[in-house]
């Protein structure tokens, strides 16, 4: 057995416990995540990512390692919006604190057998199309633009979701949430609750986000190990982020922006592939400084605006 083949049994040997600890163990009941418990969690996750970042530097060199913690910084970082549209679901449907936690556990489990197809899709299509990575490129780019000239005080209609309208037609759904149930009967019929609802928008959320994610990274490296460790790394620390952030994320107003510059730096790193090579080092400086920079405009701002009211 090869060392590659052996480290990606051990890497999914060991998240398949982290997660059975998690559910079985942590959160076996249902319960309000509070800021302290997230804090402590997104710190263990954290850890767990740097501790594994030296074992690959141990194992695969410093260019490898540098590798990694570039592309889980840009996880992170992208992460962060979605944490933004999750926080707007979840009011939409005024889900729960209690029950935010199980919705965000499956929907990372999900995210994690996604990533795998996506990641081996995305390195199979730039090996044998190289000018793939060019549409990858362009794909950023176009995000990145869209994003910028988005309007954040428009309403979302989720009711008017498509994938909503067609959960709808196959099963129909309860008036109110039971229990952290998904399904119901009520007199021998079968029934979807807002939850199962919930869950799907969240689904769906990130296969859209990891169109936008996967590419980024795959601009730092082809190393399809290196891809979806980084990858699980940052959406396995995603939940404790959430709840850690979710009373301050709004005040972040300016890290928006900072996304935009990130998936526009990387789209054009992309597109300049074959003319300029950017060193690794390079790329982390400018996403670091820039996910920095923005936060710190965001604090500012946000003060003003307080000592203001």
């Amino acid at each position: 057995m090869s060392n590659e083949i052996l480290g990606w049994i051990l890497f999914n040997c060991f998240i398949v416990i982290m997660l059975a600890i998690d559910l079985g163990i942590v959160n076996r009941k249902a319960h309000i995540i509070k800021i302290k418990e997230a804090l402590v969690w997104s710190g263990i996750w954290i850890s767990l990512a740097l501790i594994f970042n030296v074992w690959i530097y141990y194992w695969k060199g410093s260019d490898v390692a540098l590798q990694f913690f570039t592309g889980y910084v840009i996880e992170k970082s992208l992460s962060v919006d979605n944490l933004f549209v999750f926080l707007m679901i979840f009011s939409y449907f005024r889900v729960p604190d209690k029950y935010q936690h199980k919705i965000l556990f499956w929907g990372i489990l999900f995210a994690i057998l996604t990533r795998i197809l996506f990641i081996y899709v995305g390195v199979t299509l730039i090996e044998r199309f190289h000018w793939v990575i060019y549409l990858f490129g362009a794909i950023l780019i176009l995000t990145a633009i869209k994003m910028l000239f988005k309007k954040e005080d428009k309403k979302e209609n989720l009711e008017e979701h498509p994938l909503i309208k067609l959960l709808k037609r196959f099963m129909p759904v309860t008036d109110s949430f039971v229990d952290s149930k998904f399904f119901v009967r009520v007199e021998s019929k079968r029934f979807m609750t807002p939850l199962f609802i919930v869950l799907m928008l969240i689904e769906f959320t990130d296969i859209v986000f990891a169109v936008d994610s996967i590419p980024a990274v795959i601009a730092i490296t082809k190393d399809t190990f290196i891809i979806y460790t980084s990858n699980i790394f940052a959406i396995l620390g995603l939940r404790s982020l959430y709840f850690a952030l979710s009373g301050i994320l709004r005040a972040f107003h300016y890290l928006h922006y900072g996304i935009v510059v990130i998936l526009f730096f990387v789209g054009v790193k992309m597109l300049i592939s074959e003319l300029v090579v950017i060193p690794i080092v390079l790329s982390l400086g400018v996403i670091a400084g820039v996910i920095v920079l923005s936060i710190i405009i965001s604090i500012i701002k946000s003060n003003k605006i307080v000592t203001q009211l």
